[in-house]
This record gives structure tokens, sequence and C-alpha cells, in this order.
């Protein structure tokens, strides 16, 4: 059978998702995207398990967005079980961005606490995104497990997501508040303070938790102050 001028375009644009340069990449993943084409839908999810830069993992994702939710959904859940992290991340925040409820038992545990850094935040986000009505105190009750994980952008990224499921978190966070554990106090009374100051700054609500927490001492203790161990 004869290759037809839409068949050689289709595998030109093809051949650029792999490229070495970025550019390209970029560029052809912007074209697949504007004129969606069902036979890509695969390649392009592929790629984001691959992609090494960001802006370019960013046009995949915004291609993907592009096509009907039937056609990208299967392929996208099944990419939140993969053994590569970057597969994880990457389906976990273009399902964020569809905004499909139907992604929702997807968002497992195992993922809300996944060891990897990017693919938590992904998952984070992306669970606030499609929580259904009614199931926001127990997606606050995973979340709050995080409480004091890694450093500055982890525990802002965690804050954001938990204020963003609104009320419900104050009783997951006065639990928090009384942890042995002093950045999880730390943590969980910033969280609260940008609850109900939205504009005030993370760092400041940070310091001024640790300054209570160094206050108030270890749970069942005075005067001891554990807020720098």
């Amino acid at each position: 059978m004869a290759t037809t001028p839409r068949d050689a375009d289709r595998a030109g644009l093809l051949r650029a998702l792999e490229d070495d340069r970025s550019s390209v990449r970029l560029r052809a993943a912007l074209a697949v995207g504007t004129a969606p084409d069902a036979r890509f839908v695969d390649k392009l999810v592929e790629r984001c398990a691959v992609e090494p830069e960001f802006f370019v993992r960013d046009m995949l994702t915004w291609a993907l967005v592009r096509f009907p939710v039937s056609l990208t959904l299967p392929a996208l859940l099944r990419e939140t079980s993969s053994d590569r992290a970057q597969a994880r991340s990457q389906a976990l925040h273009t399902l964020s961005k569809i905004g499909d409820r139907r992604a929702w038992p997807a968002i497992t545990r195992a993922l809300l606490s996944d060891p990897d850094d990017e693919v938590a935040k992904s998952a984070w986000r992306a669970a606030v995104a499609l929580v259904p009505e009614g199931e926001e105190p127990a997606l606050a009750e995973v979340l709050a497990t995080q409480l004091g994980r890694g450093e500055r952008n982890m525990r802002l990224s965690l804050s954001r997501a938990l204020v963003a499921l609104g009320e419900v978190i104050v009783p997951v966070l006065d639990a928090a508040s009384t942890s042995a554990d002093p950045r999880v106090r730390a943590h969980a009374l910033a969280t609260r303070r940008l609850l109900h100051a939205p504009t005030a700054g993370f760092e400041s609500a940070i310091e001024e938790a640790k300054r209570i927490v160094a206050l108030t001492g270890a749970p069942g203790t005075e005067g001891s102050s554990d807020a720098d161990r």
C-alpha cells in the first residue's frame, strides 16, 4: 500500500517526538496537540515517561488534554501503576489537568505516600482535583500522614493541597499538632495558619509554628524545646 502524505506527516512527527533536540520535540508535541490524531495517544503517554525536559513534558500534557478523555484515560490510568516514577508522576499530573473524576479510584494511598517526592506531589494535586464530594475528610486524613515530610517545597505542596480541601482539614491538623514529631507539629500549625490567613507566606507561617513548638515543647513535657531536632 502506498504511503499517503498524511501517513508521511505522522511518521515525521513520531520521529520528531524522539529527536535529540528539545526544541524539535517541543514543536512536535505542539503540532500533535494542535491537530489531535488518535494514533498519537500512546506515543504521547510513552514519551511523558521518559522526556527529560520540563517544558516539553508540559507540552506533552497539553497535547494529551486536547484529546477526547475516552482515548487518553485508559492509557493514563495504566501509567499510574508503572515501575517508572516519572511515568506515574506525569500520568497523575495529566489526570489532574483533565479533571475527569472517573480517575479517582486510581489515586491510591500508595500513590499519596509514594516514596518518590515528585510522584507524591503529583498525587496530592490530582487527589484534590478529582476527589468526589463527601470524600474530602477521608482524603484529608491520608494527606495528614505526610505532614513533616521533606524540605520547604515538599511541605508547601502538601499544605496547598490540604488548604484546597477547606475546613474539613481542621480536625486532622488539630490531631497532628499534638504529634511527638516537632516537624509534624510545626507543619500542621503552619498549614492551619495558611487555611485561616491565605495571604500569609508559607515561610512566615513555618517560622511562627516553630516558635510555638519551641515554646510548648514536646507533648506531655514542660519547657523542653525540640523544634530544631
